[in-house]
């Protein structure tokens, strides 16, 4: 069975955004006009495609990155040449800080983006942190500056604040006709020509010559557009250099080199809500986003030799895909959405999973409408879908050919922040609470469950308030759990801040076979690695933590080294000040001894463990707090209040600057003092004032605050 579709007509991008600047609104204007729905669904009303869970539809937000298959004729092509149609794998993810993971995950995946800004706002904090997460992705935008309708926009300011806070590579590629709401069409720089959007939603594209109120503008922006996108290429360059005009078809292959090599960044506008401009965004998509041919190989390890591995979207090549979603299917069960980055796969056939070294019989594989299912027999490279019912598989995890195995790079995932003590209501609760948490676990890498060794109590952890409140209903509307949660608490965490060294022998002889394990540790803060620096054979590095085997000669046996390491790993989950887990600790172990007949592998755990613990004691150890970046946009007249708010929680105001009518404030505050600040500052500001949250680093705690939070533990 052959590809039905040629894959340079493939492009899959997601629609990412800071909250509330229309990414849904965007994306369902994006199925209607591409025929996948009759009626759009509007997000203040409810009944929106993407959001299809009953917690987005309620809040008016998304919480799950949908997929969705859909095709695009683009709106410059005869109507009848369908030769042309290009298939969209589109995600649609979470703009709300606390389901960041969400993003995260879908540009790993993605091969290019259509970044949403609100036309008032410009570029908001959220904004920056999902342009970092495709910087770091390498993934190619396009930029919407939407909501033009709305009072207080200016295309001027978002374009100026998009310039100042995330690139200076951005480019006009179209400005508006008319602002607020006068606001009815788009200029297209490229074509010189001013559109309208006409008929049921929008559906008619017509183009009519430039208002002569905007035609210098026009003709300024056009200007500058050209020299921004030739001096990307040395030919175009010098062609414009000797006078020559660079013609349509030439300016768009130009520019689509450059966008994908993240050179520029275009710039368009208008109004979802108002049905005005998606559809030439989408003619962008095809024009300027990559498909699945333009991008480099993937690189990955080979779990046999260690070396590097590439894989380039062929069908002939060896099979190879990423898993980067889980989620539990009311219809179908266990939902597992994998990018096919080379070679195919057939529904029916077994897959094996590199990163588990286990085989699973692939059932079926479906296509994705948000929230309906196509069923397909065979998926190929540069394609997105998802399987059913797969049992071993989570987020990161390689599926590919046995015979020619690879295991691509794992996404790296932010720790959780907050947590909750959460007990079922009734007995009959508690084995079904530990089947949701484990489901919802699985389907979230930032949500995790740990149980407290002493008390017995269950605790669940996230990225904040919302994202464990989310948790929380969901289990109970999913899984039929109802639970009793406690207070929201910090994950707080330990450090050292000197060098220290302690020894400890583990003797223990009690008639027959004895114990004996004898480890010299040396603990001192670990250093961040230098880009580029070799790690040593001998070192074994972890994201917070370093243990460094300096054993000479055999005075402890190899045997016994990784037991070592593990007394010291269970040492740092408790950790001196006030049990909780240590960070950023390097430990060499550096001297011992062994006993022919009475060493063994719990003898050294338990020794390390000791000496971890004597020479962390000596270490200066500190308590660390998450220290979050806070924004909070009120009106001018609260500004004293809101200053004096956040003087008075630790924090620290790092400037502020004009948002519409509004101020925004950017400060960074311990989140232990933040708990309730969004109800508080509502009644501060008369209901005007709204605050957004990220977390930004962990930083030493001040003496008298640690000395609280040690009592507390007790």
């Amino acid at each position: 069975m052959n590809r039905d579709y040629p894959l340079e007509r493939v492009r899959n991008f997601g629609v990412i955004a800071h909250i509330d600047a229309g990414k849904t609104t965007t994306s369902e204007r994006i199925l209607y006009y591409t025929g996948m729905i009759h009626k759009i669904g509007e997000v203040h009303e409810g009944e929106t495609t993407t959001d299809w869970m009953e917690q987005e539809r309620e809040r008016g937000i998304t919480i799950t990155a949908a997929a969705i298959t859909c095709f695009w004729n683009p709106s410059y092509m005869p109507k009848a040449d369908l030769s042309k149609k290009v298939r969209f794998n589109i995600i649609d993810t979470p703009g709300h800080i606390d389901f960041t993971v969400e993003v995260k995950r879908s540009l790993r995946v993605l091969d290019g983006a259509v970044v949403v800004f609100d036309g008032v706002a410009g570029v908001e904090p959220q904004s920056e942190t999902n342009w970092r997460y495709a910087d770091e992705a390498n993934v190619p935008r396009l930029c919407f500056i939407n909501k033009m309708d709305r009072m207080g926009a200016s295309f001027e300011h978002s374009f100026k604040s998009i310039l100042e806070r995330l690139n200076k590579n951005a480019v006009r590629f179209q400005i508006p006709i008319g602002n607020e709401a006068n606001h009815v069409g788009v200029v297209d720089l490229l074509k010189m020509k001013a559109f309208y959007f006409d008929g049921e939603k929008g559906i008619n594209v017509i183009e009519k010559e430039i208002p002569a109120e905007l035609l210098e503008d026009a003709k300024k922006y056009r200007a500058e557009m050209i020299e921004k996108v030739v001096e990307t290429d040395d030919v175009a360059m010098q062609n414009f250099l000797d006078g020559k005009e660079i013609s349509i078809d030439e300016f768009k292959i130009v520019a689509r080199k450059a966008v994908i090599a993240n050179k520029i960044f275009p710039v368009f506008t208008g109004s979802a809500l108002k049905n005005v401009g998606v559809q030439l965004v989408l003619d962008a998509v095809v024009d300027y986003l990559p498909s699945p041919l333009d991008m480099p190989a993937i690189k990955g390890i080979d779990p046999n030799t260690g070396g590097e591995v590439f894989r380039h979207a062929d069908d002939s090549e060896p099979f190879s895909a990423l898993a980067f979603k889980l989620q539990n299917d009311p219809f179908v069960g266990a939902l597992t959405f994998f990018r096919v980055y080379s070679g195919s796969i057939e529904a029916g056939t077994y897959i094996y999973n590199s990163s588990t070294g286990k085989r699973e019989r692939l059932g079926r594989i479906v296509r994705l409408q948000a929230d309906k299912r196509e069923e397909v027999k065979k998926v190929f490279a540069g394609e997105i879908a998802a399987a059913v019912g797969l049992k071993d598989a989570l987020t990161s995890h390689t599926f590919c050919d046995e015979q020619d195995p690879i295991i691509l790079e794992v996404i790296k995932f932010m720790e959780p922040v907050v947590s909750l003590r959460i007990e079922p209501k009734t007995k009959a609760d508690q084995e079904k609470m530990g089947m949701a948490l484990k489901k919802l676990g699985n389907e979230d890498p930032t949500f995790r469950i740990t149980s407290n060794g002493e008390t017995g109590e269950t605790i669940i952890s996230g990225m904040g308030e919302l994202h464990l409140e989310i948790m929380v209903d969901r289990m109970k509307r999913e899984f039929g759990v109802e639970a009793n949660v406690g207070e929201p608490q910090v994950a707080y965490r330990e450090t050292i801040m000197n060098t220290a060294e302690a020894e400890h022998k583990y003797i223990k002889q009690t008639g027959g076979k004895g114990q004996y394990g004898h480890v010299r540790l040396t603990l001192k803060p670990m250093e961040p690695l230098i880009e580029g620096e070799k790690i040593p054979k001998n070192v074994k590095r972890y994201d917070d933590f370093e243990f460094i085997n300096s054993i000479k000669g055999g005075v402890i046996p190899n045997e016994f080294i990784p037991a070592v390491e593990k007394g010291v790993r269970e040492a740092l989950d408790r950790g001196i000040v006030a049990g909780f887990k240590m960070v950023n600790v390097s430990c060499e172990l550096t001297f011992g001894s062994y006993h022919d007949v009475d060493s063994s592998e719990i003898a050294y755990k338990i020794a390390a463990s000791q000496a971890f613990q004597d020479a962390a004691k000596r270490a200066k150890p500190v308590i660390l707090e998450p220290i979050m970046k806070l924004e909070v946009v009120a009106p001018e007249k609260y500004m004293g209040d809101v200053n004096g708010s956040i003087a008075s929680k630790r924090g620290q105001v790092e400037g502020s600057e004009p948002r519409g009518q509004a101020i925004a404030i950017h400060a960074k505050v311990p989140l232990s003092e933040m708990f309730g600040y969004t109800t508080q500052l509502r009644s501060m500001t008369s209901g005007q004032g709204s605050a957004m949250m990220e977390f930004d680093h962990y930083e030493v705690v001040p003496a008298n605050v640690e000395k609280t939070i040690v009592e507390k533990r007790k």
